[in-house]
């Protein structure tokens, strides 16, 4: 996986921001405001991706290459390698999840004005 075809992934998705609120070497992805992937710039070897509790232990157990989350709350987030021990599309399918997550949690009233 490389950024840039993961940052395309991102800015896709329906109202996604970017910003590196962390410094100049950590890129952010939002929707609404809120975060729901990021990682380093600079050589991209994981990104930080919220997801559902019980699915992030399952997915732990299954690949080596998905830790709890670096920097964050190890319960709902998770760091995904990108160096090739988690299957590209997988890797997209939990971005995707992320977004869900997050777009769902936002108040009714920010989804409405984004939508």
């Amino acid at each position: 996986m490389t950024l840039d075809y993961f940052r395309d992934y991102c800015l896709a998705l329906p109202n996604v921001t970017e910003d590196t609120p962390f410094g100049p070497d950590v890129l952010v992805f939002r929707v609404g405001g809120k975060i729901f992937a990021l990682m380093d710039l600079e050589t991209f070897p994981y990104v930080n991706l919220k997801c559902d509790p019980e699915r992030a232990i399952e997915l732990r157990e299954q690949y080596p290459g998905i830790t709890p989350g670096y920097h964050m709350n190890k319960k709902q987030w998770n760091s995904v390698s990108t160096k090739g021990n988690v299957p590209d599309p997988l890797i997209l399918e939990l971005a995707r999840d992320s977004y869900t997550l997050i777009w769902e949690s936002l108040p009714k009233k920010v989804r409405d004005s984004l939508q």
